[in-house]
């Protein structure tokens, strides 16, 4: 019998091809440095360097989901002919624009990966490997918004970047749809073939691939929590984890409970849950699918990743808080994890924008939308003050119930992993951080916004602006200082699984909320970050939690 016999003749062709120029990488060399040519699997590209550092963008690592491909796991690219440019990033996966700042897309060929090295690499110099998974709220974001450089100069690493499905196309679980035992996060595989595809072809590029970091912020970050809760999908594809942003015990859906929101997607788009609705959903376009996106997503405003990954097929068997009991499956890598003080003053600062001020009068209210019933007793723990809104913000950032971007959340999960794994938190604070026209458009919503939600991201990779104008201001010096610092820690801890750092403020093992690193600029160092967020007083409430 034809061993290949079980292939589709299309998927043949394509798997011939793929053989063939991985068989090819066996007598090709790494990136020669007369014309910084990398010969992948897939076929040569070509270089460019910037900002001392040699950069390969928009490299294909998967076939584009299109068509029967659409919901359906990822397959190996195309192989190509030629040499292909590696100077432009590809196009980010199908997205609506948010909060007036964001970029549409409605290209689904967009499953490419980026990758930076230091230009003055030698030739015998193995890097570690950063494998970096974007935000944007299992919605949005692309591998096309980072600046790499910074992170392969002065942290002496591969810096890799990949885009994956975001939204409807990338986490949508659909009864027409299941197949295998896989039903919606297809975005967590997209992340997962790209790791695969760093496993095989980062050593052309002088990375080390029995040495890789995946590491991400916001929904980046919460996808190496189901990562790390999915030994049976994601073992021996990292080696360490670097989360950002993300406390890994968020009260996601399971794909029953997400049914129900696909139904009403689908039948948004005129399809259904009939046995065939799947050649249904698969012919209506990109734009009428981000319309009803667009229209659930703002039935609940308030549910910031109202379409995202989901508890209960092969993809995800388990949650992280079971994963991390003692006992449970789960990946046990050195992890170094957490997130900035004020993360939720930027949503505050999106509700006032939207026109629901923050005043004396209406704190107690958003206060009883948040906490319910036990909104009196944090009403008398956290008086409004002189400014409401961003007292609010820094409430909601200490703990809320709704969302685990929080950091007694931080705490509780780092006290969980720190049973299982090397551990090691930190917690960004510089408050001059640029944050209006980064990640909040203007006009300014009139109080301090501070160290919030994806503020560190500029600390890591230069001038980020949530587009691909990358075009924010540059840092101030003291704060360019703490840049410097993190990056020091990251690159350490990526290549060692420690971050001990020659000359900056020893790094001790969390064994409790008084080991948290505090990151901000002047002011490096071990402090209390339990006691700063009064989670004693969050567990009073909210025991079952916390």
């Amino acid at each position: 019998m034809n061993k290949f016999r079980w292939l589709q003749s299309a998927q043949r062709s394509q798997w011939l091809a793929y053989l063939a120029a991985a068989g090819a990488l066996l007598l090709a060399p790494t990136a020669r440095a007369q014309d910084n040519v990398v010969y992948t699997e897939g076929g040569a590209v070509r270089g460019v360097v910037r900002n001392g550092a040699l950069e390969f963008r928009g490299v294909p690592y998967a076939a584009a989901p299109t068509g029967a491909l659409r919901w359906s796991q990822p397959r190996p690219a195309p192989a190509w002919q030629g040499i292909r440019d590696g100077a432009a990033s590809g196009p980010a996966c199908p997205q609506e624009a948010r909060f007036n700042l964001t970029e549409r897309s409605e290209v689904e060929d967009c499953l490419s990966i980026n990758v930076s090295v230091p230009a003055d690499r030698k030739p015998d110099e193995r890097l570690p490997v950063f494998f970096y998974i974007h935000g944007g709220a299992f919605v949005g974001g692309s591998g096309s918004l980072y600046r790499l450089d910074k992170l392969a100069r002065e942290g002496r690493m591969a810096v890799v970047t990949a885009n994956y499905r975001v939204g409807v196309f990338g986490f949508m679980s659909h009864p027409s749809l299941a197949k295998d035992g896989f039903n919606g996060n297809y975005g967590l595989e997209d992340q997962r073939f790209a790791l695969g595809w760093v496993q095989r072809n980062i050593g052309l590029f002088g990375g080390d691939p029995g040495n890789v970091t995946v590491a991400g912020e916001s929904a980046g970050a919460g996808s190496i929590c189901m990562h790390l809760a999915s030994p049976e999908r994601a073992a021996g594809l990292f080696h360490k984890a670097f989360i950002l942003s993300a406390g890994c015990f968020s009260r996601l859906k399971t794909v029953a409970e997400a049914e129900e929101s696909s139904a009403w997607l689908a039948r948004a788009v005129g399809c259904g849950l009939a046995p065939d609705a799947a050649a249904c959903m698969r012919s209506k376009s990109v734009s009428e699918w981000l319309a009803a996106q667009g229209r659930f997503a703002q039935m609940d405003p308030t549910d910031l990743i109202a379409i995202s990954p989901v508890v209960g097929d092969r993809s995800l068997p388990r949650f992280p808080r079971d994963a991390a009991v003692p006992g449970g499956r789960m990946i046990t890598v050195p992890t170094m994890m957490g997130g900035a003080r004020n993360e939720l003053r930027l949503y505050v600062g999106y509700a006032v924008q939207a026109g629901n001020p923050i005043t004396p009068q209406t704190y107690p209210q958003a206060l009883k939308l948040f906490y319910g019933d036990n909104a009196a007793a944090v009403a008398k723990e956290y008086p409004p003050g002189d400014s409401p809104p961003a007292t609010l913000g820094s409430v909601l950032s200490s703990y809320n119930p709704s969302l685990a971007i929080n950091n007694c959340i931080y705490h509780r999960t780092a006290s969980a992993f720190a049973k299982r794994l090397p551990l090691y938190e930190f917690e960004f604070a510089d408050r001059h951080a640029p944050v209006l026209g980064v990640g909040i458009a203007p006009p300014d919503p009139g109080f301090e916004l501070g160290a919030v939600h994806s503020a560190a991201v500029n600390y890591l990779f230069p001038n980020y602006s949530n587009t691909t104008r990358i075009n924010a201001p540059d840092l101030k010096p003291e704060s360019q200082q703490l840049s410097a610092q993190i990056v020091s820690y990251v690159g350490a801890f990526a290549r060692t699984g420690k971050p001990d750092v020659k000359g900056l403020p020893a790094w001790p093992l969390f064994t409790g909320s008084d080991k948290v690193m505090l990151w901000d600029a002047g002011k490096v160092g071990p402090y209390d970050a339990g006691a700063h967020h009064r989670c004693n007083f969050w567990r009073s409430l909210y025991p079952e939690y916390l």
